[in-house]
This record gives structure tokens, C-alpha cells and sequence, in this order.
């Protein structure tokens, strides 16, 4: 998602192409912090950058200055940019404040939708059950149309929500938590029907029930948390 896209989009990648070599920098280097390519805490010295991201240092030092409003890069004064740290006590804060903001963003959407809004919600739906019905084959291709499925169906789900700072909000605390996610996200041995969990918060979402789909998309959320906590005990690198 480019910078000026984080009004409108939460969950889901905008379909623009980077109009710039900072914007293609940018989301190159956001997205291999989010899949630990970049490691927590490694140094992001702009000498080795340039050539792994074809990029001058300038270019560079503007994208990594977007990140930093990301909260994905921390400037530690003459020490430089660094990725920023991960802890278990940074995953939880991230989940409690997420459990508020989208449960918020939730019920205005459903007190705001109108018939677009639900036609919209059941294909994502749609789509996003036809996705997972792929994933026992663990090939990396369906994995990815999954991600992409399941950001579209969250993405719908508030879709009719009139605030852009709750979006904002949203997109950040979520970029920041698919970092966490991406830590275990091979890992299919927890047993967990997030099909089942997905299935339940759309019929609340269409049943205009916003206590019932806002406590849906809580168990959801607090269970991805709880997920990472026991295959990552030790999680501790800050």
C-alpha cells in the first residue's frame, strides 16, 4: 500500500503501481520487514542496501523515513535506522488495541451499510472460502491468493466505515502484527478452524448483529495472538 492510500485502505493492497523509486523501495523494504526477511533489530546500513534494492542512498533514506511513520523502523540517533524490535509484550499491546479499533470500526460499518456494502461482503466471502478450500495443499501460490483473499474480506467488513483515522489506525496496528503472524505462518499444527472463525463473523457482519460480530472478530484476533504465543514462547527481541 503506497503512503497515500492509508486513508482508504485497512487491510487490502491498493492496485496502483508505485508511481516512484521511493514508493517501489518502500513497499520493498515494508514487505520484507513484515516477512522477517529484514530481522528485528538488524542495522540498515544504506551502503549494503543500495545494491540489494538497486536504489541510491537517497531514495533510501526517503523510504526509510516513511517507514519510521510506520512504526516498522526506528531511528536511534547516531546509531542510524534499525528495524524495529519484537516482543511478546509489544504482540500484546498490539492485539488489545486492535480488538478496540476494528471492533469500533465494525459496528460503524454495519450501522452505515447499504446494499453495495453487503453485495460486496458476501463475494469477498465467496472468495476468500474458495481460497481456503486450497490451502490443504500448502502450496506457497495458494497461500499467497489466501493473504490476499483474507485482507479483501477484512477490508470489506468495514468497508462502510466513515472514519479514515480509524483505517489509518487499522492498516498500522495490522502491518504490525502480520510481522508476528509471519514468524509461525508455516505452521498448520495448532488446532484451529479459521475457516469456522471467518464463517461465524460474516454471518454476524450480514445478520446486523455488531455485538455479535464485534466479539467474533475479538476471539479471531485474540486467538492469532495466542497462536503465536505457544509456538514462540521465548519471543523476545528487543
Amino acid at each position: 500500500m503506497l503512503q497515500s492510500h492509508k486513508f482508504s485502505s485497512a487491510f487490502a493492497e491498493v492496485d496502483n503501481t508505485p508511481n516512484t523509486l521511493t514508493e517501489v523501495t518502500y513497499l520493498r523494504l515494508r514487505r520484507d520487514i513484515i516477512e522477517g526477511k529484514l530481522r528485528p533489530r538488524e542495522k540498515l546500513r544504506i551502503e549494503h542496501l543500495k545494491d540489494r534494492y538497486n536504489a541510491s542512498s537517497g531514495t533510501l533514506r526517503e523510504a526509510l523515513s516513511q517507514l519510521l511513520s510506520d512504526a516498522l523502523v526506528v531511528n536511534q540517533g547516531q546509531r542510524g535506522f534499525h528495524v524495529a524490535p519484537m516482543s511478546l509484550t509489544d504482540l500484546d499491546d498490539i492485539t488489545r488495541t486492535r480488538v478496540l479499533v476494528e471492533g469500533e470500526a465494525m459496528r460503524r460499518s454495519i450501522s452505515a451499510g447499504d446494499d453495495a456494502w453487503e453485495a460486496n461482503l458476501i463475494g469477498a466471502f465467496h472468495r476468500l472460502t474458495k481460497a481456503e478450500e486450497k490451502l490443504g495443499a500448502r502450496e506457497e501460490k495458494d497461500l499467497w491468493e489466501w493473504e490476499a483473499r483474507n485482507r479483501d474480506f477484512h477490508e470489506a467488513l468495514i468497508g462502510a466505515c466513515d472514519s479514515r483515522w480509524l483505517r489509518y489506525v487499522i492498516g498500522l496496528l495490522y502491518r504490525q502484527s502480520e510481522r508476528y503472524r509471519h514468524l509461525v505462518i508455516s505452521d498448520r499444527t495448532l488446532p484451529r478452524d479459521v475457516h469456522a472463525e471467518h464463517t461465524t463473523i460474516f454471518e454476524a457482519a450480514i445478520a446486523r448483529d455488531a455485538d455479535a460480530v464485534t466479539e467474533a472478530i475479538s476471539v479471531h484476533i485474540q486467538l492469532t495472538c495466542e497462536a503465536i504465543r505457544t509456538l514462540m514462547p521465548g519471543l523476545d527481541i528487543e
